[in-house]
């Protein structure tokens, strides 16, 4: 294809920025200990300090491949497929996501929610940021609030957050990893008293799994 072709296609959502694609187990959240496909799309201007995967930030490093391709890949392994990034809803989701339940395939996505909410989602984890807040629409749909506790301030900020969502969304509060052995205890306890949270820990790390 040519670049302007290209271009085109990854506007359209028709190819994407794909940093990588793997079968494993969920770590995180209300699928915590379940397997499911992960596709990693390139490109996120969020700009969290403490993300673990900054490599994913330039979408110009990841090449973009076709939604056909990706769902080929994705249907070969799992039921449940997690668009994650980066932050997916840089991109217009909506081809991606229509393939994928073309081949009856579950689709979740984990997402900051700072841009539109595109494609069809069976469910919409939601992971806001202070740097760039979630649009409308995604505290509308989101099935789960997932807000990571960096310092002390974040309690608050995930009661703001919380306070935004819709009534059935299952709330969590995860410790950033690198304040894992600070943050986990005051999360315990926050929870304790606040039973309207659950903790959520990054399993996946633990286990020495992708």
């Amino acid at each position: 294809m040519l670049k302007k072709e290209i271009q085109i296609a990854v506007e359209k959502g028709e190819m994407l920025p794909l940093m990588e694609e793997f079968y494993t187990i969920q770590g995180e959240g209300y699928h915590t200990g379940t397997a499911a496909y992960f596709i990693r799309i390139g490109g996120c201007d969020v700009g969290c300090h403490w993300c673990d995967v900054k490599e994913s930030w330039n979408a110009e490093l990841h090449p973009p491949t076709t939604t056909e391709v990706i769902v080929a890949n994705a249907k070969k392994y799992a039921e449940t497929v997690v668009v994650t990034g980066g932050e997916p809803l840089t991109w217009d989701m909506t081809a991606l996501t229509s393939k994928l339940k073309e081949q009856n395939l579950r689709v979740h996505i984990e997402s900051s929610g700072a841009y539109p909410v595109t494609g069809t989602w069976d469910w919409f984890c939601l992971s806001p940021k202070k740097t760039k807040l979630p649009v409308d629409d995604a505290y509308e749909i989101a099935h789960e609030l997932k807000v990571i506790i960096h310092n002390k301030h974040d309690f608050i900020f995930a009661e703001e957050q919380a306070a935004k969502v819709n009534e059935n969304a299952i709330l969590f509060l995860q410790p950033e990893w690198s304040k894992k052995e600070e943050m986990t205890p005051l999360i315990v306890d926050y929870v304790m008293n606040n039973p309207k949270w659950r903790v959520s820990l990054q399993t996946h790390k633990y286990l020495n799994i992708p």
